[in-house]
């Protein structure tokens, strides 16, 4: 998948649901959406952790001006997107979102591969992301794709937060790393 400013369409990439799909940059009118999506994605970590996620009140207008927001569209419909921090050494995975009626779709594994285009066009051999430790369904996800655990901190008013990270080579082939994020 590739990713600019305008919406990119590839007549190859037919989601599992059947949809054309593309990828493009949101801008700063794009925030309610990316705020409804990130909220309807994350609405069903509430029961689990009694609160609702950091993602479902961050200020998406200030992370529109300071990382990198792609939306993944399916026929048209924005149903998921990455937003990624590029950091001197790596890219920075902040929020994955995918609408419920999208996922076990594929989406979030497209994105996140989507990330790590994003990293080698940035000259970033290192993947990184955090995650809530009671989201078990994205630690396997993550897992499957090449993420290992670096650590995990305890936060008294958010739980335990585990921190992982995947390694990249220029030739587009990945490797995991245990070293610790900094």
């Amino acid at each position: 998948m590739r990713n600019s400013n305008s919406a990119h369409s590839d007549p190859s990439q037919a989601s599992k649901d059947g949809g054309h799909k593309t990828v493009r940059r949101a801008i700063t009118a794009d925030a309610a959406t990316v705020r409804e999506l990130t909220r309807a994605a994350y609405a069903k970590w509430v029961p689990i952790l009694g609160r609702e996620p950091r993602p479902m009140t961050a200020d998406y207008d200030a992370a529109l001006r300071e990382h990198l927001v792609d939306l993944l569209r399916v026929d048209g419909e924005a149903v998921a997107l990455i937003e990624m921090a590029p950091k001197a050494d790596h890219l920075l995975i902040v929020n994955v979102a995918v609408l419920p009626t999208h996922q076990s779709c594929g989406h979030g594994s497209a994105l996140m591969a989507h990330a790590e285009e994003v990293a080698r066009s940035l000259n970033l051999s290192e993947m990184r992301l955090y995650t809530n430790a009671r989201f078990a369904e994205n630690l396997r996800l993550y897992g499957r794709l090449g993420y290992r655990v670096d650590r995990e901190e305890e936060h008294p008013q958010f739980g335990a937060t585990v921190y992982m990270s995947k390694r990249l080579d220029a030739a587009g082939n990945e490797h995991s790393s245990n070293r610790k994020p900094s």
